[in-house]
């Protein structure tokens, strides 16, 4: 039985550096022995179908198989379908209300607890908010994540320490979940 993913990819093809074309990155993948690989924007997401292997396993693989590639470490979470649907499903923003630019899903390579992030002060964001989730962390900033105050509390290294962590916006929450689920 084959089981659909969808790999993330942090920190690449931003600001000029840390470049991995989409092209190559598929064929890279499609190296490893997965199949109907396919990639969404440059910003680092593909998804593909493997019939052996688990979510931690395929990272390690294409970490490794990035690292050689291309001469530098990239961090990598893999997420199956049934994952991303819940995480989508399970928003506690009123998602169909905002634009995608307003919400954002960190998602996390373990699962986190609140007390991790207990030095927030909620009140202090305002407008802004967060939530915790299973391995993931929702983000409503209604200026967008590039004028989020919060966003930047919640990315201090302190914070992540000892995770692979990475967002993605709405849109492509949403869009990684159907390319998944097809």
């Amino acid at each position: 039985m084959t089981t659909t993913y969808a790999a993330l990819l942090r920190g690449i093809n931003v600001g000029g550096s840390r470049k991995v074309p989409m092209a190559d990155l598929r064929a890279l993948l499609t190296g490893l022995g997965l199949d109907g690989v396919r990639t969404h924007l440059q910003s680092g997401q593909a998804v593909f179908t493997a019939a052996h292997g688990d979510e931690d396993s395929l990272a390690a693989d294409i970490t490794a198989a990035i690292e050689k590639r291309f001469g530098f470490p990239v961090d990598v979470i893999v997420r199956d379908h049934a994952y991303l649907k819940t995480v989508a499903d399970a928003c506690p923003f009123p998602a169909d209300t905002l634009e995608g630019r307003q919400l954002h899903v960190t998602y996390f390579s373990a699962p986190v607890d609140a007390a991790r992030f207990a030095e927030i002060d909620p009140a202090a964001y305002l407008p802004e908010e967060f939530r915790l989730g299973d391995r993931a962390l929702y983000l409503y900033a209604p200026d967008g994540l590039g004028r989020s105050k919060l966003a930047e509390a919640l990315a201090r290294p302190r914070l992540t320490k000892g995770l692979i962590a990475t967002s993605r916006n709405w849109n492509t929450v949403v869009k990684l979940v159907e390319m998944t689920g097809a």
